[in-house]
């Protein structure tokens, strides 16, 4: 099975937790591609879906789903997105594609957090995975500055500039033993908008796509 037969297979099985009504929060990437275009047989069963990126708003919209302003919506029931790696505690690192700050917001405002991914996804030390942090740009280098104090190497994403209109870090070289206290260090350097790690609102389930079925891992 190729890994994106593994991605689909994990995106299909999260169909199981979606309530009957409310709205959904839908992450951005290539596992949530397929959860999306799933999410179009039964549109007619919840109200609409608060996105986490401009690329996600349109593939619903070209489905015929209903995309809802955050502001407008009040709780999530629930949040289904991918990651990059996963730990067995479901801390993830996220953000490959750049739309970690609204997956974060959508994550924090969503009761449940679905994450779906291959079984590749899933690692005993996050870090492997360069950790994906969101700058506003005059405060590029003195990000950067700071964390090499933090024993990272971070590296400007080349031509890209997110949603918010930002420029990403990169950071290679980490071995992150201790993800709720990277991720509020990080947070608490002036000039970064948030980073990759979703470690103090980790996911509630962890789907992986694997040879023999879905795998589904609770923390």
């Amino acid at each position: 099975m190729n890994q994106d037969e593994l991605k689909r297979q994990a995106a299909l099985a999260a169909m199981d937790y979606l309530p009957n009504g409310g709205i959904i929060g839908v992450g951005t990437g290539s596992t949530v591609n397929h959860f999306i275009d799933a999410l179009a047989t039964i549109k007619g069963r919840f109200e609409g879906a608060a996105s986490s990126s401009e690329a996600s708003t349109e593939r619903m919209k070209q489905h015929g789903i209903p995309v809802l302003d955050l502001n407008s919506c009040g709780t999530l029931e629930v949040y289904v997105d991918g990651a990059d790696e996963s730990n067995r505690h479901l801390h993830l690192i996220k953000g490959g594609g750049g739309a970690l700050t609204r997956e974060k917001i959508i994550a924090a405002a969503s009761k449940k957090f679905v994450c779906i991914a291959d079984e590749s996804k899933l690692v005993d030390v996050m870090g492997k995975f360069p950790l994906p942090v969101e700058v506003i740009p005059m405060a590029r280098s003195y990000v950067a500055r700071e964390i090499v104090k933090l024993g990272g190497n971070p590296v400007l994403r080349e031509g890209f500039t997110t949603d918010n209109g930002n420029v990403i870090l990169d950071v290679h070289g980490l071995e992150i033993m201790e993800p709720v206290n990277l991720e509020t260090q990080l947070n608490g350097i002036v000039g970064v908008v948030t980073n990759g790690l979703f470690a103090a609102r980790p996911a509630d389930v962890l789907i992986l796509g694997t040879e023999a079925g879905p795998k589904v891992i609770h923390p």
